[in-house]
């Protein structure tokens, strides 16, 4: 297994819609274990593969408090949702930031399994929330667009100069931008 890079937002490539997996072979397979070692090490509760710049319909989610539960869905389809809740919401590609967000509290999705069999699912609470944030990370979709445009652009700012930092410029620099 390995650790992937994470995408960080305002990067473009996290605005790519992902395509479905074709067949859950053993590239498939060894994509969920990387998500997996990646989104425990960050620490994160949930990845999509367009936050490790992988753009094919494949997520990962562990909500389970000692990460003993790892669930993978690929192409998840939604079915069904209920209900708003709101709930205070972060991501591993939004650092350090956390807003409350509306979302259905429940959800039922179907969805490939690692072994590449169908199944069903019902969510509510923290799982469902998490199921909807990556579901729409593999539409190109952040948490982040929930929020007005007055805090994404803050939320922009804050990141890009935290980006610079970490690259050792400063936003004063008038240099080149830091890749990002």
């Amino acid at each position: 297994m390995a650790t992937l890079t994470i995408l960080e937002f305002p990067d473009e490539r996290l605005r790519k819609k992902a395509v479905p997996v074709e067949v859950v072979d053993d590239s498939i397979r060894r994509l969920i274990d990387d998500m997996l070692e990646t989104m425990y090490a960050a620490p994160g509760v949930g990845l999509a593969a367009n936050q490790v710049n992988v753009q094919k319909r494949v997520i990962v989610i562990d909500t389970s408090e000692d990460k003993s539960s790892p669930l993978c869905l690929v192409n998840p389809e939604l079915l069904e949702k209920s209900g708003i809740g709101e709930m205070d919401e972060g991501c591993l590609s939004v650092p350090g930031i956390f807003e409350k967000t509306s979302r259905a509290e429940k959800v039922k999705v179907r969805a490939l399994g690692r072994d590449g069999h169908s199944f069903e699912l019902e969510a509510e609470g923290l799982l469902s929330v998490c199921i909807q944030h990556e579901m729409d990370h593999l539409e190109g979709k952040l948490f982040v667009d929930y929020l007005s445009p007055l805090k994404r652009q803050l939320v922009r700012k804050k990141l890009k100069k935290e980006q610079r930092q970490r690259a050792g410029q400063s936003p004063k620099a008038g240099g080149k931008a830091a890749a990002i």
